[in-house]
């Protein structure tokens, strides 16, 4: 039996797009999915900003004691705070006189990782117990903050320091801790707000 050629109508409908509801449920399955995978990506960028300003202070500290190792003298690692943006400055002063090297290297930390005092983030009470008994962490959060390395690369006076790193608006992310030592070996911990600190490196 003859069929008639389908009408230019029906061969219109069968290649056009989305429907209305189509699109809609579309959307929808779209907004969910972002819903769902924006908190997970926002923790994981706090999270990399908390590393990455841990890490650029633990390698300004270790340039620094390399630098007086290098020079076979005195050299301070010296850190101040902007009073306006809030942002910390770090870096090199060859003649500890708390003022940066002029063509020194610097490393700048601003935005929600910050320098904070003891009191906010966790107690370092479990640091302490794994370093040992007779360990105390001296706090540096103060601006201008300066730590003199000796020739041999030590902290002089022998001392162990510890600078934390976080957001004291917003805790919910954690805190790291970068541990300085007396020989002037530094360490990295980590520890979730209200939680117990852990060494990552």
């Amino acid at each position: 039996m003859y069929k008639s050629a389908p009408t230019s109508r029906t061969r219109r409908s069968r290649i056009a797009g989305f429907n209305m509801v189509e699109l809609v449920v579309s959307m929808t399955v779209l907004l969910i999915l972002t819903a769902i995978a924006i908190p997970s990506l926002m923790r994981s960028f706090r999270t990399y900003q908390l590393n990455d300003a841990a890490a650029r202070l633990s390698d300004m500290l270790k340039f620094t004691r390399f630098e007086a190792v290098r020079r076979n003298k005195r050299v301070c690692f010296l850190m101040q705070q902007n009073s306006t943006t809030g942002a910390w400055t770090l870096g090199t002063d060859s003649n500890c006189s708390a003022t940066f090297d002029t063509n020194g290297k610097q490393q700048v930390i601003r935005g929600f990782a910050s320098i904070l005092p003891a009191g906010a983030p966790p107690s370092s009470a479990s640091i302490t117990s794994t370093l040992g008994a007779a360990s105390t962490l001296t706090t540096l959060s103060s601006t201008p903050g300066s730590i003199t390395f000796d020739a041999r690369g030590a902290v002089s006076p022998l001392t162990a320091y510890i600078l934390y790193v976080g957001c004291a608006t917003n805790p919910e992310f954690g805190y790291r801790a970068v541990i300085l030592l007396p020989s002037g070996a530094t360490q990295v911990w980590t520890a979730p707000n209200r939680g117990t600190w852990q060494r990552i490196s």
